[in-house]
């Protein structure tokens, strides 16, 4: 693209010569200017303060006006706008922004909600001013760089002069051109003791803190750099059975919003819910009511997997050094702030040492000029040159200057630096109603109190590092109440949506025609499952598919086999007999599925276009059955019936061809006998953090669980449960004395004060109730009835003491002594007419082979006190 332009002479005639101007470079240079104005004056904040140049200017206004009183946000946008080229809009939503996190702005009125996304109301309402944390740690005329507003009227500043790493404070996100950045907000209490910790050369780290509370997991924080990552999630507590409530929330999530991922969830079938109801007022409260029959911790899962309850931030730390943009950690950012803020410091102390060498300078003139009476020579000169010079001459014989070298026994005073004619001056302008009241002890007490503090200056200057340290522990002491850390930070486990997705379908097979799906419902119903499921379909050619589900989906005719399918299933094991249609013998095998390519098909004979099947289970944890073949009568074998067990042969992969059961032609085979797992039993552990169970190895180890297994779960309110074992299911660690594989010889000791007859009470039993998944209440029914102590040891001992008419008596039992085992709702043995003050487990003893226990000893043991 070009433009024809006509030269045109200094007379103004043309000079008929066209000249073309090329436009070649123009949008670089044009999109580049435009960028760098986006990301310098709007987007990406400095390093030095922390804050944007529409953020800066806010604050500097507002110190501007301060004069301790609060001043509308109006009047405030206002006055920004000298300072600020845009909109009173923009000015006004930074200004609410910077409002909302609590810090640097004193807030009156309605100023809106994070929590809920509730605007702020109108500016004319509310009303502002500087917190004295911002007065002390953002603002010093004497060390600010300054530069002319874009008007050219007023001066503002470059950056302000910040002591605090402000940007980690508060966190930042900007959108520019061709670039973003994501800096989570810290806590400030842990930001000035990791300043202080740079500052002493150890190691610190420093993670996010959010205003909304939640949990974090800061596993992939990677410091804040790109690439890293953290999981943040909502706190959900159980009310009861069938309510749940959200009491934090994620950051950068409201209740809204919240609300509005959970109803649409629920509506695409991923959760089952009845009812949402937000209660948010003073504090965060939205309550989920679930159906009867659905699983709470289920439940719980499925918000964090298909809602907003959890959500992924990626943080991306970039800021403006020397006006351009860089890529740094949060590390990196806070030892920045912390040697500026010592560099600004030192500034500060400078400026003060200068001040107070001044003054003393000044000081000192003064007392030598009143008390030698040097105004007296002044009195004859006829021109101010001559009343200078005769001052100076006075002054002269009193004083050493810098650059003089002193003689022996030289009484004269040294000065800071040479007299100058503004020092003669100023004792010129000195009033004679102070010279005849001049106070020489006064006087001498003014210098030295300026003389000791210019030490202590000096003393700060030569140790600047413990100086700085003295500041940070001053901001710590006087601003860190109330800023405690928010947001719990732990190790979030990852949940598999497939796991916990509700099952809002029905899966159907028509067999004969090949067709699976969930509108079928005139033909056989399989499962009920989800729309995000995988299903597995074999049939009788030897041919396996996996496809997702949908309304109908074809998967080939003569179907004899059709399930969900799991990823990474390595439980779930197929028992297989077919006819290889090229040999004409029949092969058996044993085989898993754990990964596959969706809608592909496969083989699991020898590839023969005559193979098929003649028997086939699916086993979900390995069982091997035992297995009746009859072959035809016409066949050679002797033994036209036998018995085959699966067990014998060994787990392989899906293109594993078999072994040889028979070369003879088989007439029928059937099941003769349900077998046990043959793939060991699964190790069962409990993440000691999130209290989910899993088999990864994380946390406690429960036990070896094969089919049939239950858990035992001990709770410190005097409740025990037995439940079957779902690998979904969650326990709350703050609630568990003890967890474990589920024994029917384990005995349960515990101790525990007997509300009604105000008694502490000693009893021991074993699990008697079937019901499972159901917590049972070993304690009496007395509202003042508490737990005090339980043990599954064999043979637990304890110490314990009470108080007695101001006394402290101890005493010491062998718990399986004490008390026989008895029934689960017994009341037990008296252990003492009062309640223990306190209990001290002690080593408990072994049980050694021959050992027995006493099942019903009444009262056979005795306390040592009692």
């Amino acid at each position: 693209m070009s433009e024809t332009t006509t030269d045109v002479s200094s007379n103004g005639e043309m000079n008929g010569q066209e000249k073309v101007i090329s436009l070649k470079g123009m949008y670089k240079d044009y999109f580049l200017d435009y960028a760098s104005y986006v990301i310098l004056e709007r987007a990406v904040p400095g390093v030095n303060d922390g804050l944007k140049p529409v953020q800066r200017r806010i604050l500097y206004s507002l110190r501007e006006k301060e004069d301790g009183r609060y001043h509308k946000v109006a009047n405030v946008i206002g006055h920004t706008m000298q300072y600020h080229p845009h909109g009173d809009a923009a000015i006004g939503d930074a200004l609410v922004h910077l409002g909302q996190k609590d810090l640097m702005i004193d807030t009156q009125g309605n100023w809106g909600d994070i929590r809920t996304g509730d605007r702020a109301a109108a500016a004319r309402y509310i009303e502002a001013r500087l917190t004295k944390f911002a007065l002390e740690v953002a603002f010093n005329n004497q060390t600010t760089h300054w530069q002319l507003s874009y008007d050219g009227r007023n001066k503002e500043p470059i950056s302000l002069p910040m002591k605090f790493p402000l940007l980690l404070a508060q966190g930042a996100e900007g959108i520019a051109v061709g670039l973003s950045t994501r800096i989570l907000p810290h806590n400030f209490i842990e930001l000035i003791k990791a300043s202080i910790k740079i500052l002493e050369g150890k190691p610190f780290k420093i993670y996010p803190d959010f205003l909304t509370g939640g949990f974090v997991d800061v596993t992939d924080y990677n410091k804040g750099k790109r690439g890293g990552k953290v999981k943040v999630r909502s706190k959900i507590e159980q009310i009861d059975k069938n309510t749940l409530a959200v009491r934090e929330l994620p950051y950068g999530i409201t209740t809204t919003s919240l609300i509005e991922s959970i109803l649409k969830a629920s509506d695409k079938g991923k959760i089952k819910i009845k009812k949402v109801v937000d209660n948010t007022a003073k504090d965060v409260e939205i309550l989920i009511t679930i159906p009867n029959g659905v699983s709470p911790d289920v439940t719980m899962d499925a918000l964090y997997a298909f809602t907003n309850c959890e959500i992924s931030i990626s943080p991306n730390a970039c800021i403006i050094i020397d006006d351009k943009p860089h890529f740094l950690t949060v590390d990196e950012i806070l030892r920045i702030n912390t040697e500026q803020t010592k560099k600004l410091l030192e500034w500060e102390l400078e400026i003060r040492k200068h001040e107070l060498e001044e003054k003393l300078h000044f000081a000192s003139l003064e007392k030598i000029f009143i008390e030698n009476r040097i105004y007296r020579d002044i009195e004859e000169c006829e021109t101010w040159e001559a009343v200078l010079e005769a001052i100076d001459v006075g002054l002269r014989k009193y004083v050493i200057s810098p650059s003089e070298t002193p003689k022996a026994n030289d009484t004269r005073l040294r000065l800071f630096r040479e007299i100058t004619e503004e020092d003669i001056i100023r004792l010129t302008e000195i009033k004679i109603k102070r010279i005849s009241k001049f106070n020489s002890f006064k006087a001498d007490e003014l210098i030295a109190k300026l003389e000791q503090e210019l030490e202590q200056v000096k003393h700060d200057l030569a140790h600047i590092v413990e100086y700085t340290i003295a500041y940070y522990q001053r901001l710590l002491e006087k601003y860190s109440k109330g800023r405690e850390r928010r947001t719990q930070i732990t190790t979030l486990d990852t949940i598999r949506a497939t796991e916990v997705v509700a099952n809002n379908a029905k899966l159907y097979v028509n067999r004969k025609e090949g067709f699976i799906g969930t509108s079928l419902k005139k033909d056989e119903f399989v499962a009920d499952c989800s729309d995000i499921d995988n299903i597995i379909v074999f049939r009788r050619d030897g041919k396996m598919q996996v496809s997702r589900i949908a309304d109908k989906v074809f998967m080939g005719k003569d179907i004899i086999h059709v399930g969900v399918w799991k990823k990474g299933d390595d439980r779930t094991t197929y028992n297989m007999v077919y006819l290889d249609g090229g040999s004409g013998r029949a092969m058996i095998k044993r085989f898993q599925v754990t990964a596959i390519t969706r809608d592909r098909e496969y083989d699991l004979t020898k590839g023969h276009k005559k193979s098929k099947v003649l028997y086939f289970t699916a086993n979900p944890n390995g069982e091997a059955e035992v297995i009746s073949v009859q072959l035809t009568q016409g066949c050679r074998a002797k033994n036209k019936i036998f018995d085959f067990d699966f067990q014998e042969l060994a787990i392989k992969g899906r293109g594993s061809q078999g072994n040889t059961l028979t070369r003879y032609p088989i007439r029928k085979v059937s099941l003769k006998e349900s077998g046990k797992s043959t793939i060991g039993a699964l190790q069962v552990y409990m993440d000691e953090i999130s209290g989910r169970l899993n088999t990864d190895g994380r946390g406690k180890f429960l036990g070896d669980f094969d089919t049939g297994d239950a858990i035992f779960a001990l709770y410190k309110n005097g409740e025990y449960e037995v439940a079957n074992l779902e690998m979904t299911r969650k326990f709350d660690p703050n609630e568990l004395i003890a967890i474990q594989k589920f024994d029917e010889e384990t005995i349960v000791s515990a101790v525990y004060f007997e509300g009604g007859k105000g008694w502490t009470m000693v009893k021991r039993f074993k699990i008697e109730t079937t019901s499972f998944d159901q917590r049972f209440s070993f304690l009496t029914d007395h509202k003042d009835t508490k737990l005090l102590y339980a043990s599954i040891d064999a043979r637990p001992r304890i110490e314990y003491s009470v108080k007695f008419k101001s006394k402290k008596m101890q005493g010491e039992i062998k718990v399986d002594e004490f008390v026989g085992v008895k029934g689960w709702k017994a009341i037990g043995n008296k252990l003492s007419d009062r309640k223990l003050s306190n209990i001290k487990e002690l080593e408990s003893e072994k049980l050694q082979p021959g050992d027995s226990i006493d099942l019903d000893v009444s009262s056979s043991g005795q306390s040592k006190l009692f």
